[in-house]
């Protein structure tokens, strides 16, 4: 299978072309303020550099930080409506309680509570009422608003009051973007609203962000099918991501840190991605991002997406340097994309440390002379809070003291000589471009979040019919069924709950059908 991989950042646009497990191309090109030219260049760059014509590439895989960034800047966000399925019950925390409120203003701060939902065993907490659900679509009507969020209590467990209440909206408001929580979150009321308020803020900027991704591929000739990565390191195909935009958020530092495991064979390690603005940070348990275990906070709010658990630091190969009088100071501000024009290598007037690095005879582009004024002072300083500020990174990451190997990418790279806190570094061919590999060698995957009374049905039938639930979500989002496999299961005792209660959490991966 030939497929293209591409990873849309703030700095470059990187594309690598694969033939199967091998890398026959990479590139790096300048991300464009439309980003969208940027895709098309470095699409035609990588079909350059590897001789190939467009009309062999099977498959295109993209990661973006689109949707991420318009959450984080508040911006080409849309007037959204947020129905809770739940009354008599959650009345004493309405809906974007906890959300920041130039976000909340952002979209509008339409909420709405009505009756629904269920107790974590199915129960019926009080039935729909089609009559005022009705009254709330004479509400949203009036208010002009396309974009709605439908979240039930407990609807994971039971998510026939959301079907019930979406179907109602949708005949009445047949052009509106309806959203329900049980095909995003997970189980847990707020984080789940929030993630299905913050999806359906995200639709329109998703068809406009997805039909031009469509289009930049088409004005290339390439005929092959279009996915975006995920957060989880897996694939959707542009339909699901049309409709489900913020499964897109964190995919860029997933992708580089399944890059870094495909292109280094190691599966247990720490990864540090740096790139022209930031370096991501995290860690590997076979060769997929260890997961976070808490509500994961996006632009200020709280969710439960299933999201890498990575943090970012400001250093990167764009980030400024400032001599201050506590000492040398590195990012976080960053000249980003303007690189090539803002850097004293590129005859910019802006200290960065790319400059730095070709001063100090560790980079080969630019134009070194224009930095030969650098005194061997500031270099030095310079490169040694570059490793403190690195070294700090790989110690908020480690879980033990075990000395695991540290694999470091992106185009940033050149920012690390030599071992970080004493740990082995690792920088695998094409290091530069890992995260685009990453999107490449992206699988498809299913998973299931659900609460199983075992005093009913025991806990191994409880485990199978998760995992069966996991692979047929797998199948239905493009998965090859026969290379399936489950690579995480978590069953926890819920002991506040009756019935011996357990949470099943399960996730099936596999390889992408193509045919």
């Amino acid at each position: 299978m030939i497929r293209i991989g591409i990873d849309v950042g703030g700095t470059n646009t990187d594309a690598v072309i694969m033939d199967g497990p091998r890398v026959i191309a990479g590139v790096k090109s300048a991300t464009t303020a439309d980003v969208m030219s940027g895709v098309v260049n470095a699409l035609k760059a990588v079909l350059d550099a590897s001789g190939m014509k467009a009309g062999v590439v099977d498959v295109v895989m993209i990661g973006t930080t689109h949707f991420t960034n318009a959450v984080v800047q508040r911006r080409d966000l849309a007037p959204t409506a947020a129905v809770r399925l739940g009354l008599p019950a959650t009345a004493s925390l309405p809906p974007m309680v906890d959300w920041p409120e130039d976000l909340k203003q952002a979209i509008g701060n339409h909420a709405w509570l009505a009756h629904g939902g269920n107790e974590f065993d199915g129960r019926v907490i009080s039935p729909l009422d089609e009559k005022e659900l009705l009254g709330i679509v004479a509400e949203i009507t009036a208010r002009g608003i396309n974009s709605i969020a439908i979240t039930s209590v407990f609807s994971p467990v039971s998510g026939e009051f959301e079907k019930q209440a979406g179907a109602i909206f949708a005949k009445a408001l047949p052009d509106a973007h309806i959203t329900l929580s049980s095909e995003i979150g997970r189980i847990g009321l707020l984080e789940r609203e929030n993630a299905a308020i913050m999806n359906a803020c995200l639709r329109d900027l998703s068809a406009h962000v997805i039909e031009a991704f469509r289009k930049a591929i088409a004005e290339t000739g390439i005929k092959g099918r279009f996915y975006l990565t995920q957060n989880d390191g897996t694939l959707m195909d542009a339909a699901f991501a049309e409709k489900f935009p913020v499964l897109t958020f964190a995919s860029g530092p997933t992708n580089s840190m399944r890059g870094a495991a495909f292109l280094s064979g190691v599966s247990e390690a720490i990864v540090v991605d740096i790139g022209g603005t930031t370096s991501d940070v995290g860690s590997l348990h076979k060769g997929f991002p260890r997961q976070a275990t808490v509500a994961v906070e996006v632009g200020g709010v709280r969710t439960n997406f299933r999201m890498p658990d990575v943090f970012s630091v400001g250093l990167g190969g764009g980030s400024h340097v400032v001599e201050t009088e506590h000492g040398i100071k590195v990012g976080p501000t960053s000249v980003g994309y303007r690189l090539v024009t803002d850097a004293l290598i590129f005859g910019g007037s802006t200290l960065t440390t790319s400059d730095v690095m070709a001063a100090a005879g560790r980079a080969d582009f630019g134009d070194r002379s224009k930095v030969a004024h650098l005194s061997p002072d500031l270099i030095a300083r310079t490169q040694t809070r570059i490793m403190e500020m690195l070294e700090d990174c790989v110690e908020r990451s480690r879980l033990s003291p075990e000395p695991l190997p540290v694999i470091v990418v992106g185009g940033g790279s050149i920012l690390v000589d030599g071992p970080i806190g004493g740990l082995e570094v690792i920088k695998p061919h094409h290091f530069a471009v890992a995260n685009a590999v990453g999107a490449a060698i992206a699988q498809v995957s299913g998973e299931v979040d659900r609460v199983y009374a075992l005093a009913e049905i025991g806990r191994e039938q409880a485990l199978a019919d998760a995992k069966q639930r996991a692979v047929d979500a797998a199948v239905a989002a493009g998965a090859l069924r026969d290379s399936i496999e489950i690579v995480d299961v978590e069953d926890v005792p819920l002991a506040y709950l009756p019935g011996n209660a357990t949470r099943v959490r399960i996730k099936a991966v596999g390889e992408l059908h193509v045919g």
